[in-house]
């Protein structure tokens, strides 16, 4: 990793594999009809950190889209905040000879119920129920 990506990297990141709901907070046009819509998808996060996640895709977003992120979490608890797609990428498996969508996003907004519910998943002390 460079420099510049380690000094942009400020939170630990650790490896998931959670269900995620994501939903556009911003209308977009439906091409069919020409009708403001909204998405929402179930997704994949496959890193996570107090900053952001990795989202693996089936409908990659195109960066500075504000989406709805509800990160399921194994404890049964759902983590509910404001992101924004910081990236968009395809990865080519070589192995599998398939290709996979991904989005990075950037947690920019959550309240401190959330945060506290994101710091026990990241501390891995998941054993029990959250503290109030």
């Amino acid at each position: 990793m460079s420099d510049e990506a380690s000094r942009k990297r400020r939170d630990r990141r650790v490896h998931v594999q959670m269900p995620v709901r994501v939903s556009s907070i911003d209308p977009e046009l439906d091409p069919q009809t020409g009708r403001p819509c909204y998405r929402s998808s179930q997704e994949t996060c496959s890193n996570l950190s107090l900053g952001g996640a990795s989202l693996r895709t089936t409908d990659p977003l195109s960066p500075g889209r504000r989406l709805l992120v509800e990160i399921h979490v194994p404890e049964g608890e759902t983590i509910e905040t404001v992101a924004k797609v910081a990236w968009s990428k395809t990865v080519i498996d070589p192995h599998a000879g398939a290709t996979e969508n991904a989005i990075g996003v950037q947690f920019v907004g959550g309240n401190r119920d959330a945060i506290r519910k994101l710091e026990h998943v990241l501390d891995g002390s998941g054993e029990g129920p959250l503290e109030q």
